[in-house]
């Protein structure tokens, strides 16, 4: 275990700061609730981002950027919408030395400034779809805050599009939950489930939301993303319509679908163990980390030959650094990049050079290869492959085995205080019982899965016929 990182089985919530704080990932920021990302994690989110933007724009998305700044009676025309957000609204009252005429808003999310412009843009069924997203910061005045988690500012992309039909807004708001869902599985190694919200926890201003869900190593659920179907509540508010093609006015439908700096949250706690963090291979921004051994007499042989390896595993397309730092031991450099989560180490050495050789550690397994150096870059290149799929089959072992199924409340309360984790049980679609049950246990239904068992159960908490299983989780 690195120094001065808690075992994540005496204390997780500590084990994760300190992982967060010590693999130099983010640091609190002057102003209570707010981060610095620092270099190395803002890299992590770089990757995210270049990887996410790419899957927007193939699928028929292009970026734009609206103000920060919004007007504040633009909250008031929607009212599930300022309702949602009022406890968490950030004003601005003064600037340029005097009080303004109207309070300005700093964005919690965009709708209502998007729609505004949309008016502007949309008069014919020709404009539509209208398919953008934006990269950009909002502030949320959390009262309880985590690093990457929940901070008072955090970055996010927000997709807001413009349809025709319902049915068109329908299958935008899945195809991007599916988006997301293979983001999440495919690049973060991080099994989700999808699914739709309850009207409880759906999307404030939402007709129906939609969120992969995953479980963390401490078995808490962390909603990961979110995409929502707002039918026309903007439209209306707005007053945004359209001429369809046989010339009648009609009001347009909308979704809005995000992620955030939450998901590099999610990423440590999915895979980090005690020796700190592990990232897995497609979005860490070093790939492999080479650990040159040598003294004085042998460091032009030892650095001539790191150069070639390096050379190399960029042409193959391998994300690599060097550690030539000659202030730090070898140790002291195998614990740091450990504990920061690169993927594959190499070391190498005078004697690994005599031999032909390179001693390859694997970061998640602790394995150690010796591996010939004319095989190396051929091996590292496999080993992309091996780390990525055997973290995510690692993650999922994980959620399966800590996945419960509870068909009474007696069961349920013992399941969630002794286990944790995700349990499956049928709802009877009450929002009173769904409130009850969060009071009594603090677990919410974190999503109704998509995927439903064929047969009806009975109602966890009231024993009435339901043909409805959600998942219920304590989340952060």
């Amino acid at each position: 275990m690195s120094k001065g990182v808690t075992k994540q089985s005496e204390d997780f919530s500590k084990w994760y700061t300190d992982v967060v704080k010590q693999a130099k990932l983010a640091d609190y920021g002057p102003v209570k609730g707010t981060m610095v990302i620092r270099p190395y994690g803002y890299a992590i989110w770089e990757k995210f981002q270049s990887i996410l933007d790419q899957m927007f724009k193939d699928s028929g998305h292009v970026n734009a950027y609206f103000p920060m700044l919004i007007p504040e009676h633009f909250l008031q025309k929607e009212a599930e919408h300022v309702e949602g957000f009022a406890p968490e609204v950030a004003v601005v009252t003064h600037a340029g030395g005097k009080k303004l005429d109207e309070a300005l808003v700093v964005r919690p999310t965009s709708e209502t400034i998007i729609w505004h412009m949309y008016k502007k843009w949309i008069s014919s069924y020709r404009d539509l779809p209208l398919l953008i997203n934006q990269w950009a910061n909002v502030v949320r005045w959390e009262m309880r805050t985590r690093l990457f988690l929940r901070t008072t500012e955090f970055l996010w992309q927000e997709g807001h599009t413009a349809h025709a039909t319902e049915e068109e807004a329908q299958a935008e708001t899945l195809t991007m939950l599916e988006v997301y869902r293979r983001f999440a599985e495919e690049y973060m190694a991080m099994p989700v489930i999808t699914g739709k919200k309850t009207e409880s926890e759906k999307f404030a201003g939402a007709v129906s939301t939609y969120s992969i869900e995953a479980l963390m190593r401490d078995t808490k659920a962390l909603q990961a993303g979110t995409s929502h179907n707002l039918g026309q509540n903007f439209a209306k508010a707005f007053e945004v319509t359209f001429q369809n093609k046989d010339n009648k006015e009609e009001l347009v439908y909308a979704t809005s679908w995000g992620v955030s700096t939450r998901l590099v949250g999610g990423l440590i706690m999915s895979h980090g163990d005690d020796k700190g963090l592990i990232l897995p291979p497609k979005v860490a921004p070093y790939q492999v980390i080479i650990i040159p051994i040598f003294r004085n007499n042998t460091k032009d042989l030892v650095m001539t030959k790191v150069n070639e390896l390096v050379s190399d595993l960029r042409n193959a397309e391998i994300r690599v650094k060097v550690d030539d730092d000659e202030k730090a031991s070898p140790g002291f450099k195998f614990n740091e990049w450990e504990m920061r989560g690169v993927p594959m180490r190499v070391e190498l050495g005078p004697k690994d050079i005599e031999k032909g050789q390179a001693v390859v550690v694997i970061r998640h397994s602790g394995e150690k290869h010796f591996i010939q150096l004319s095989e190396l870059v051929k091996f590292l290149g496999e080993q992309v492959i091996t780390v990525q799929d055997e973290l995510f089959q690692r993650a999922l072992d994980f959620r399966e085995e800590h996945t419960h199924t509870a068909d009474n409340w007696s069961d349920f309360k013992e399941i969630l205080e002794t286990k944790g984790g995700f349990i499956k049980a049928y709802w009877n679609g009450s929002a009173e019982v769904e409130a009850k049950i969060k009071e009594a246990t603090k677990a919410t239904i974190r999503c109704i899965p998509f995927d439903q068992p064929t047969k009806s159960g009975k109602c966890v908490y009231t024993g009435e016929d339901s043909s409805t299983q959600v998942i219920f989780a304590k989340a952060y």
